[in-house]
């Protein structure tokens, strides 16, 4: 199953940045400029924040975690990590008997401390399995819906400071 939300990546992000850049030049070419600047302007910052990750995810020695639902593949993919789930990448339905016991076994075995809940996702059964484990429940955010009044660097940085400090 293909997931979508390639938006939690900071490397796709850049390159998502660069194409809007690009749209906007051909439809408006007089500020050329001005969109290119924007775009190196933002882009630098996404990169820095990429760096900064990449220097502190290599340092744990655990990298794996567990979320609410699929949706960060992308975001594993840029950092050499690993992504276990109450729900699948759609975030439809919850887990059988077996598929939780299967993630309580996961967490239990690799030392688990939290399980990340989701916006959109219902914290019901991540509360469980944290009850299980013994584990705490911390949200984390998929940009789906308008979330906490943050932008998109901000909700990022949090992502990455909550995802970090669990695998330390």
């Amino acid at each position: 199953m293909e997931d979508p939300h390639s938006w939690l990546s900071l490397k796709n992000a850049e390159i998502e940045v660069r194409n809007i850049k690009d749209a906007l030049v051909e439809a408006d070419p007089t500020n050329k400029a001005y969109y290119e600047k924007n775009c190196k302007d933002y882009t630098d910052q996404l990169e820095n924040l990429y760096q900064k990750y990449q220097t502190k995810f290599a340092t744990v020695e655990r990298k794996d975690f567990v979320t609410g639902h699929a949706a960060f593949s992308y975001f594993c993919r840029d950092f050499g990590l690993q992504q276990n789930s109450v729900e699948d990448v759609f975030a439809e339905g919850e887990p059988n008997a077996a598929q939780l016991a299967e993630l309580i076994e996961y967490s239990k075995k690799h030392q688990v401390k939290t399980i990340f809940v989701e916006d959109m996702v219902s914290p019901a059964v991540s509360q469980t399995l944290a009850n299980e484990v013994g584990a705490e429940v911390q949200t984390i955010y998929t940009m789906e819906s308008h979330e906490d009044q943050k932008n998109y660097l901000e909700r990022m940085q949090d992502n990455l400071d909550k995802i970090y400090s669990s695998l330390k």
